[in-house]
């Protein structure tokens, strides 16, 4: 199978860690051991999120007095993307010698006129409480919004259209590598007037990326990997209880909260009506089990993963 891994957060920074190098490090080395297991047997890419890393990026850069303005939020992008970009390249060599793994600095197409550019709603950086967040808005021309019982800053996130380095990757991936790209959903760029690519000030989000970059590269799976063992009806209450097969139907219609759990159902809703091919969400290291049926939330047009009478089986012919 191709495989598109898509990592959380989680995998380079866990709740309550300071985003130091050395902590994210140790925390990607215990990502490659579960993703080497899959790139043993199957094609595998892997995407990863860079939400706290870039808004470390982008404090750093509003506070330093050499800079006559910040950098903006696409030119932080690439520089996450070669950061952790990095540390997953190094932790897959050492955990597959011998394989050839590549890191891309990859750009997402967005359309100009995307209505997100007008209503900021991605949340980056550092929390902070409801005064220190609206005294840093009036400062730095930010704009905040109440995350949970925090405050962060927002940036536009408009919906990826298209992975620009595709060819790229499917020549790295027929030299059989192992391809880690769109890093933290993708540098965004749109086509300016004179139809030339150019950056903009947005960070797309990393699960809708992933789900365009799996039907680009016509991925047999697309799974997104985070803290939790999968999608759960009645979230909190004592009815509580995990998702095991669905339908995009049947997840489009538990109406998610857009900050929580909403894109990433979004995103394995999408990839599978497109495709007709295999999503899902669990744990990091669950990644061997969720192939197997055995974990996750698994996601296909008929809700029946791994059973014979599934609509499309597992693995394609190419």
């Amino acid at each position: 199978m191709r495989i598109v891994a898509a990592l959380g957060g989680n995998a380079l920074m866990r709740r309550g860690e300071r985003p130091d190098a050395r902590t994210q490090i140790t925390n990607v080395k215990r990502a490659a051991k579960a993703l080497a297991a899959l790139a043993e047997e199957h094609e595998l890419i892997i995407t990863h999120g860079n939400g706290p890393q870039v808004g470390t990026l982008a404090l750093q850069s509003a506070n330093d007095e050499r800079l006559s303005e910040p950098y903006p939020f696409d030119t932080l992008g690439a520089q996450t993307q070669g950061m952790i970009g990095y540390w997953i390249l190094q932790a897959m060599q050492n955990a597959l010698p011998g394989r050839h793994i590549a890191s891309l600095i990859s750009q997402t197409l967005v359309l100009a006129g995307d209505p997100a550019f007008n209503n900021p709603t991605k949340f980056v950086g550092e929390v902070y409480d409801q005064p220190t967040a609206q005294a840093l808005a009036a400062e730095r021309g930010w704009t905040v919004k109440p995350d949970g019982t925090h405050w962060r800053r927002v940036v536009p996130s408009p919906k990826p259209q298209r992975f620009i380095e595709t060819r790229m990757a499917r020549t790295l991936l027929q030299a059989g590598a192992i391809v880690i790209c769109s890093g933290g959903g993708g540098i965004p760029v749109i086509r300016n007037a004179q139809g030339k690519l150019e950056g903009v000030e947005a960070v797309v989000d990393k699960d809708l990326t992933a789900a365009v970059l799996a039907e680009h590269l016509e991925a047999d799976a697309l799974l997104i990997l985070t803290d939790v063992d999968g999608v759960r009806t009645d979230f909190g209450t004592p009815n509580e209880q995990r998702i095991d097969r669905a339908t995009p139907a049947s997840l489009r219609a538990l109406n998610l909260p857009a900050g929580s759990m909403g894109p990433k159902v979004e995103a394995v809703c999408r990839f599978v009506e497109l495709t007709g091919d295999m999503a899902a969400i669990g744990r990091l290291q669950d990644t061997t089990a969720i192939i197997n049926g055995t974990a996750g939330t698994i996601i296909t047009p008929g809700g029946n993963y791994g059973q014979p009478e599934d609509i499309r089986p597992p693995g394609r012919n190419r």
